[in-house]
């Protein structure tokens, strides 16, 4: 699988005051130096391959197209606001947790910026955090201290979808006296999309509603850990396309569950999203048609395979008169309802 690497540099010297820091004896610890950190934005995706792959015949042209319209603010190489931490090695006792002694929020908008930080000599946990500012849905919540440093999605039962592309790094910095030193970041996606294509040739509904489930609800920055307290229902976004006989629903969020409870965010390798199935499934969409004899038919796609930091998945399906759905993805298992009575279960539109 061919993976998509861009990069932005932010280059941010660290620079000395002019004052109170020049005898050799002196306690350097709380004095200032000049030191260089470089950021750079790594975007590790597979989405033109997923596009080129999942979408490639003349009569998907529309769709690729619409969809490719719809993520380029999610995988994207522009960074246009960053938050940094510089957080203390020592935990605080009184916090139970290692305090941030350093921060900086900065708007970029460009793919190159420079910035100055006055930062004592001594060692940090430093976390960055990239792209939050325009995300409504997602908040990066208790940076005060570096374990508590999350992304977090707002609890509800029904969500909408992700607007960013969110980047995060944590990297240990130790500032050294005397040395001549550079620092160099990495910041990696932190959230993902998926999207459901469905045929609609062979059917003539009044309407169609589209949501997904199973992905995390919050990022540990420092510890690289997604959380799973709490599983909304995702409302997907309806990518318009000019393509008759196709529909295009489309959900960012955070991934779902891996095969492997040990993996974390995506790191660089040459195939960061090959995985194995699981028994069961780890996400699933959920589509309900209504017929023109105004019954719903709820079709669940149950999917095996994880949806990782960084990948877009394309799932193709055909509706039919009915409002059924099936797939011809061997990794996609599909339950259908016909008639379907969810009462109150039916995901509402907050």
């Amino acid at each position: 699988m061919r993976r998509i690497l861009r990069n932005i540099v932010c280059l941010i010297p660290v620079v000395a005051a002019l004052t109170g820091c020049g005898l050799v004896d002196e306690d350097m610890r709380d004095c200032e130096t000049d030191y260089q950190i470089n950021y750079e934005l790594r975007l590790v995706t597979n989405m033109t391959t997923e596009l080129e792959t999942e979408l490639s015949v003349a009569a998907e042209v529309e769709v690729a197209t619409a969809l490719r319209a719809y993520l380029q603010n999610i995988f994207t190489d522009f960074a246009h606001d960053v938050d940094l931490g510089f957080y203390d090695v020592v935990r605080d006792d009184a916090a139970g947790d290692s305090l941030r002694l350093q921060h900086q929020s900065h708007i970029m908008d460009a793919n190159q910026s420079s910035y100055t930080l006055y930062i004592p000599i001594r060692r940090y946990e430093h976390l960055a955090v990239a792209n939050i500012e325009d995300n409504s849905l997602v908040s990066y919540a208790g940076g005060g201290l570096c374990h508590e440093a999350s992304l977090v999605q707002e609890i509800r039962d029904t969500v909408d979808c992700h607007r960013t592309g969110l980047f995060t790094a944590r990297m240990p910095i130790d500032i050294r006296e005397g040395e001549d030193q550079e620092f160099h970041v990495k910041l990696y996606m932190a959230n993902c999309a998926s999207s459901v294509v469905i045929d609609t040739t062979d059917s003539h509904l009044k309407d169609i509603r589209v949501y997904a489930t199973g992905f995390a609800n919050a990022f540990s920055v420092c510890d690289s850990i997604y959380r799973f307290q709490y599983t909304s229902v995702v409302r997907a976004d309806k990518v318009e396309v000019e393509q008759p006989g196709s529909v295009c629903y489309t959900c960012v969020t955070f991934p779902s569950r891996d095969t492997d409870p040990q993996s974390k965010t995506i790191i660089e390798t040459e195939d960061p999203f090959v995985s194995q199935s699981a028994e069961g499934s780890l996400w699933r969409y959920k589509i309900y048609a209504t017929c023109q004899d105004g019954t719903v038919t709820e079709s669940v796609l149950g999917v095996f395979k994880p949806l990782r930091a960084g990948q877009l998945k394309i799932i193709k399906v055909k509706v039919y008169q009915n409002g059924s759905v099936q797939s011809a993805d061997p990794t996609v298992g599909v339950s259908v309802t016909l008639d379907w009575q969810g009462g109150q279960e039916y995901p509402i539109d907050l």
